[in-house]
């Protein structure tokens, strides 16, 4: 048996799959431990080594079976993997600055190891799930912390020049086309204003959607908690039918629509596809924020009116299975 790698290595977990030279997977839950990042390199790269044994018992193979390995990060990190100089929100421990993380995991397991950031891994596989190999392009958009995604184009990950390729939550938008952010200038947390995670983002409800809407619904429940604590609550409350924790998601929907609609005219895309823990809710939830994006575009051509608004499936194991589909794929053009 050969077996292809996939390990999404997070802040707070890693997670592993495993997929056969036929592209199926082998691992159908999830498949993690806690991560040990904060412990420098050394610590870590043992920890994802002793893991994937783990893994790889687990379907009743060995180490030696794993022919190649995906892995995907959180950022910022070049395309190859290598870290930044100045540091990561995951890599705190100073041995990770400029650390090549596929280049040193390589060598410790003794085959190759590609590298993709997190959110052009999760966009991988939400593509894979909805078009096989055949060549198409689609746009993800995931909803976390932050605001991650990916373009992929034919099939194949746009990482760009330096690794920045796809950095979906960057992008800017019109901020002020969207209900109760008119005369508001969301800032993100790289320094920019009005762009797609100053407002599509669990950091953006805390650090201005919640404190604007707040205003707007005065005794609202949250309003007694501390912000942090209350932006956790949104999207539950949303899900239950809250007046104002619905404002807020129909606000992270139309932007999401903004952005859709400014790559609908760039890329002409097969599908576009929104993840993320903002939307891992009930069926009725997802279809409602689903409509709220569609609201929320300008009116489309009618030749690109039909271009389908899809969720992304096995969200907590979309990295690790991205990671591992890119392996094949170069595995694959090797052989």
């Amino acid at each position: 048996m050969q077996l292809i790698a996939g390990i999404d290595l997070g802040g707070t977990a890693v997670n592993y799959t495993l997929i056969d030279l036929d592209g199926r997977f082998l691992i159908e839950d999830l498949c993690e431990h806690p991560a040990r990042s904060v412990e420098g390199p050394d610590v870590c790269l043992q920890q994802i080594e002793d893991g994937l044994a783990i893994a790889v018992q687990r379907v009743g193979a060995t180490l030696e079976s794993v022919i190649a390995v995906g892995l995907d990060t959180p950022g910022p990190a070049s395309a190859t993997g290598v870290l930044s100089a100045r540091g990561s929100t995951n890599f705190v421990h100073p041995q990770w600055a400029g650390f090549d993380l596929p280049g040193n995991l390589t060598r410790r397991l003794g085959r190759p190891v590609c590298y993709l950031n997190d959110g052009n891994a999760g966009a991988l596989w939400g593509h894979f799930n909805i078009f096989g190999h055949t060549p198409a392009t689609s746009i993800s958009a995931i909803v976390g912390t932050g605001l991650g995604g990916g373009v992929i184009v034919d099939g194949r990950v746009v990482t760009g020049r330096g690794g920045f390729g796809g950095e979906c939550g960057h992008v800017l938008i019109p901020t002020q086309r969207i209900a109760g952010l008119e005369h508001v200038d969301p800032q993100c947390n790289c320094g920019r204003i009005g762009d797609l995670e100053s407002v599509c983002s669990l950091t953006a409800i805390r650090n201005t959607l919640l404190p604007t809407f707040l205003k707007k619904y005065p005794g609202h429940a949250l309003a007694t908690l501390d912000v942090k604590d209350a932006a956790k609550k949104v999207r539950g409350l949303a899900e239950r039918g809250d007046a104002m924790c619905r404002d807020i998601f129909r606000a992270q929907a139309h932007a999401l629509g903004l952005f859709f609609d400014q790559m609908v005219n760039t890329f002409d895309p097969d599908a576009l596809i929104v993840g993320g823990g903002a939307i891992e809710a009930s069926a009725d939830f997802q279809g409602w924020f689903l409509a709220e994006i569609r609201a929320g575009m300008p009116v489309q051509r009618e030749e690109q009116a039909d271009i389908p608004l899809r969720i992304m499936p096995n969200g907590d194991t979309a990295g690790a299975r991205g990671a591992a589909i890119e392996a094949l794929r170069l595995a694959s053009s090797r052989s």
